[in-house]
């Protein structure tokens, strides 16, 4: 027995010396990890996925849902029954959902609406969705009361950058702290990249499930636009590799007749009168160019083969710029009321009603005059108790050298003489709440060098939000809370005369809090409950 153990212990030396001097042995060796690739890990399959709860209609009587498979499901379905305590209680009703054909950086996809009606307020649904053969599991929704009844719901700031990475746990602790919400809303910039498939994907990655059940309410930031070409899209611009604007014509398409951001080659005209070739796959990843292009631009070949033409580092883009125009993604992934005051703001300019409380989602990146009517009519007819507004640029920027006075000067006079109550934005990657840090100032417009946004006279309430990594330098001299380098989520309960709001980091901490308390025949009373900082944390008060 002792030769047998001394030669297993030799030998479990031999291995463990291996290991542990970091000489790999035959037996644990393996190959270097490759990266994903963004179009395997965010292809879209057969069976549902990104599936999203929205309103596009009253809440207490409607529900859309969204979710995307590859383009094999031709036809998609919802089943729908009330939601009963034993399985074999439910009695589906089908539905058809309106399919949307979608081509991304990354691939095809077909994106499934169902837009359910006539439903039964504050009533508990369940649902399910497929192609008529493979089925999703069962989901649950609940539809709102038409009473003003208590609900909560959270706010985000910008997620944007990293999403996966970072903003995975600010999610997963908000939603800790209020499994109950009655919908998330999210005040813009939720991705970076407008056009990334992938970082789309990880948006809806990190909510998983949570958006199968917990409606959504969005509204855009800047990085869910982009600038559509003038129409001489075949002027173009690049960056050359000294850093400088080249300009540069397309003569030539291919395939034939194709225009210049669908085509998948290009012969060029260049600044110096010659000509040369570029070529790029679907995903507008460029495959092959020519000596003359890179002689001209001054990148070597693999500078830039595998990288897309419209990112750095040649960053093509047309010379004439068209309108501004929201994400081609928006509006296949998510279904929002279609009543806005102008053609391209549907869907993200609306309003909709929640047990008491009108939400407003308005659109600070085109027509902002053009929103002015509208709002106006839209509050004027609130008859519930409170109102929130919801979008990206704030009235208040916390971020330095990032004011929006003109945004200001069309907006604020209207929250002012409707004496909204909560104004919820992003934007400036910094945390900052309006309070009353002196006496009032009416309802004029802040000047220069502010140090008093709130006005109790009015009682509205301001807050600049980030949920995200990135940040910005803080500048936020009239906020009773700010921060800088934190990100925030945010938790708002409502009741029949209170608003309840607490603002917590990513680790679960009470960051910021107050109350909203309705006074018959005047504005809100604001209660300051501002919790104690601890020594470390980022902020200026």
């Amino acid at each position: 027995m002792r030769p047998a153990r001394t030669r297993l212990l030799f030998g479990f030396c031999v291995i463990a010396g291996g290991l542990l001097s970091g000489v790999p042995t035959g037996l644990f060796a393996h190959p270097e990890p490759a990266r994903h690739l963004d179009s395997e890990v965010h292809a879209a399959r057969s069976w549902p996925d990104r599936i999203v709860l929205t309103w596009d209609a009253d809440p207490a009587t409607t529900q859309a849902v969204t979710w995307r498979t590859d383009t094999s499901v031709a036809q998609a379905w919802l089943e729908l029954s009330l939601a009963t305590a034993h399985a074999s209680e439910l009695l589906p009703v089908r539905h058809p959902a309106v399919t949307t054909r979608f081509r991304s950086d990354i691939g095809e996809a077909h994106y499934h609406t169902a837009s359910l009606r006539d439903l039964a307020p504050d009533t508990l649904y369940a649902y399910r969705l497929g192609d008529g053969v493979n089925w999703s599991g069962w989901n649950h929704f609940r539809t709102a009361s038409t009473l003003p009844r208590p609900f909560s719901f959270i706010y985000f700031g910008d997620a944007q950058n990293d999403i996966r990475t970072h903003w995975t746990r600010v999610f997963r602790e908000a939603f800790r702290d209020a499994p109950r919400a009655a919908f998330t809303l999210h005040a813009g910039d939720l991705v970076s990249d407008r056009f990334s498939d992938a970082q789309w994907g990880e948006w809806f990655e990190v909510p998983g499930w949570v958006n199968a059940t917990v409606p959504v309410v969005a509204t855009p930031g800047n990085h869910e636009y982009f600038r559509a070409a003038g129409p001489a899209d075949h002027e173009r611009q690049w960056t050359s590799a000294a850093g400088r604007t080249m300009s540069v014509d397309v003569m030539e398409t291919s395939p034939t007749g194709s225009t210049p951001e669908s085509a998948g080659a290009w012969r060029v005209r260049l600044p110096d009168g010659g000509s040369g070739s570029i070529a790029f796959e679907e995903d507008r990843r460029i495959r092959e160019v020519d000596s003359s292009v890179l002689a001209a631009a001054g990148y070597r070949a693999e500078d830039l083969i595998g990288q897309r033409i419209d990112r750095d580092p040649l960053r093509d883009r047309a010379r004439v710029l068209g309108p501004n125009r929201v994400s081609t993604h928006w509006r296949p992934q998510f279904a929002f009321p279609e009543h806005a005051p102008h053609p391209e703001l549907a869907e993200t300019c609306y309003w909709f009603d929640y047990q008491g409380v009108r939400f407003v989602s308005l659109d600070s990146n085109q027509r902002q005059a053009e929103q002015v009517p509208w709002l106006r009519e839209v509050l004027a007819s609130n008859a519930g108790l409170w109102t929130v507004v919801t979008f990206h640029h704030p009235i208040f920027s916390a971020g330095r050298g990032r004011d929006n006075p003109r945004l200001r000067d069309l907006w604020k006079p209207v929250f002012d003489e409707f004496k909204v109550d909560l104004v919820l934005t992003g934007h400036d990657h910094t945390y900052a709440r309006t309070g009353d840090l002196q006496a009032a100032v009416g309802t004029v417009n802040v000047p220069e060098g502010r140090s008093q946004a709130y006005d109790p006279a009015i009682g509205t309430v301001y807050v600049v939000s980030v949920s995200g990594p990135k940040a910005y330098e803080l500048d936020a001299p009239f906020g009773v809370r700010t921060a800088a380098q934190t990100q925030l989520y945010q938790i708002v309960e409502v009741h029949t005369d209170e608003l309840r709001y607490s603002a917590r980091t990513a680790t679960g901490e009470i960051y910021d809090t107050f109350v909203l308390r309705k006074q018959p025949g005047g504005p809100n009373r604001l209660i300051e409950a501002l919790p104690r900082i601890r020594t470390g944390d980022r902020s200026d008060r």
